[in-house]
């Protein structure tokens, strides 16, 4: 049995690894997921990112689905060094190799037509033997193969060894031997002439000089046949890592109700790149505690010995926490551009409003994601509608006094912080008053709320003709 080892070709090679999503949907967490992995073990150590499209599928491919995966890709960042390669303007590079294995005998034609092929399988089915190819136009020395039956578009199959292990040390999974009877003789080129789906990888892969192939465990069964291939070619199998699916927090496969959307539906929702990459980064992947990095520092750390062999759970409330995070963190001028949009959907009126980097500063500090940032950054932006009922339980005739106070001295006071709060305090003093019985009716009247952060924040982002202006209208 030839074992293929990862740490003995790991030395003096160039790093090359290779994203290749198929244009058949979005581009979802999981290839997001196998895409910052990729990239990542590239950028560590100094090698190159690849990304590849595997648009064979033609009745399934469509552009819109590629465009998708790019602009998912730009959005978290994750910058291929080579590409992007389309596998359909491969096809004479494909022929090419057919050719050639053609030629040396490690392909050749068959002429069983498809349904030939399942009535084969339904006899060993019926005998109780794995249903497979049964090497009815294999060539083998001494064999009289049959007649070329006329009007029969042959296929193209792989010769596969007949005997021996094929093996390799996964990086994710460890050692995995697949005895080669297991494995029939594959098609390689269908009988209108296209190659099939793992003889194009083999092809890029080899080509390409993919050193690392960093992919879905649902790929597990495909590696054995291209490993074959590879080496019917005379190539040197890439290194392979199988990382295991992603769960919904309940443990089912992950759908579209736990979140498995198009990557291009967070940062609609809010989310911050660089918070969709540290959460992906810890989807099956370590480094000791840590929950919180750059994507700079995931680069120094990632390797391939932590990743996890088990599933991994998505948790949307931690991606969540993750974003609040990257918010308090972000540049306040970033988020104003981000929220702003929204703030305009709304109908937000910006004309002698406060500044929106100032608002933003403000509110960022509870806000998950830029939709709720933007809804909370809106008390600003529109004139306040308080509740009539919420007027009438917080605008008593006991308060009022202290709330014509509070306006006549907002005339005179300077204009910080640290003044209007001891302001209120004196105000608060000379009534006899406690804190909320003045901050809520200032809050209703201001923003049309009961709940905003410090009422002296507020008061000094609104600026003192329109405090003085609200507070008359009712007073």
């Amino acid at each position: 049995m030839a074992l293929f080892s990862p740490a003995a070709s790991r030395q003096a090679m160039t790093v090359r690894t290779r994203f290749a999503p198929s244009p058949t949907g979005y581009l979802h967490l999981g290839g997001a997921r196998t895409a910052l992995f990729s990239w990542a073990y590239a950028r560590r150590f100094g090698g190159v990112f690849i990304l590849r499209i595997e648009d064979t599928d033609l009745e399934r491919s469509t552009p819109e689905a590629v465009q998708a995966i790019l602009d998912g890709m730009q959005w978290l960042g994750l910058e291929h060094d080579e590409g992007p390669f389309y596998q359909m303007r491969r096809m004479d590079r494909y022929r090419e190799v057919i050719g050639q294995m053609l030629q040396e005998g490690s392909a050749y034609y068959c002429y069983c037509t498809p349904a030939e092929v399942e009535a084969m399988r339904e006899r060993q089915r019926a005998a109780g033997q794995k249903p497979r190819y049964d090497g009815t136009w294999r060539p083998e020395p001494g064999k009289t193969l049959p007649a070329i039956p006329e009007g029969v578009k042959p296929v193209v199959r792989f010769r596969n060894p007949l005997d021996g292990d094929v093996a390799w040390e996964d990086a994710v999974k460890g050692l995995i031997t697949i005895g080669n009877r297991e494995l029939d003789d594959l098609i390689i080129a269908r009988s209108d002439g296209t190659p099939t789906y793992n003889f194009c990888v083999v092809v890029d892969d080899w080509d390409m000089k993919i050193t690392h192939v960093i992919r879905g465990d649902d790929h597990v069964n495909n590696t054995p046949r291209q490993i074959n291939i590879l080496k019917a070619l005379g190539a040197t199998p890439p290194i392979y890592g199988h990382v295991p699916m992603i769960l919904g927090a309940d443990g089912e496969k992950l759908s579209k109700r736990h979140g498995a959307v198009s990557v291009m539906e967070y940062p609609a929702q809010g989310y911050l790149p660089e918070a969709m990459l540290n959460y992906l980064a810890r989807l099956g992947w370590s480094h000791g505690d840590e929950e919180i990095f750059s994507v700079e520092q995931f680069c120094k750390w990632f390797d391939l010995d932590h990743l996890t062999k088990s599933p991994a759970q998505f948790n949307p409330e931690k991606l969540a926490w993750l974003n609040n995070h990257y918010i308090k963190a972000a540049d306040n001028a970033r988020l104003a551009q981000l929220a702003q949009p929204q703030l305009e959907r709304d109908g937000a009126v910006f004309e002698g409003a406060p500044p929106l980097e100032a608002v933003i500063g403000l509110m960022k500090e509870r806000a998950s994601t830029i939709v709720e940032l933007a809804d909370a950054a809106m008390l600003f932006y529109r004139q306040p509608q308080p509740d009539a009922a919420l007027l009438a339980q917080h605008l008593t005739e006991a308060v009022r006094p202290a709330l014509a106070d509070y306006a006549a001295r907002i005339a005179t006071v300077a204009w910080d912080r640290a003044a209007l709060s001891a302001m209120l305090k004196e105000v608060l003093a000379a009534h006899k008053l406690k804190m909320p019985q003045l901050a809520m009716p200032l809050r209703l009247l201001l923003t049309g709320q009961l709940q905003t952060p410090s009422i002296d924040a507020v008061v000094e982002l609104f600026g003192r003709d329109v405090v003085a202006g609200r507070l008359a209208a009712h007073l």
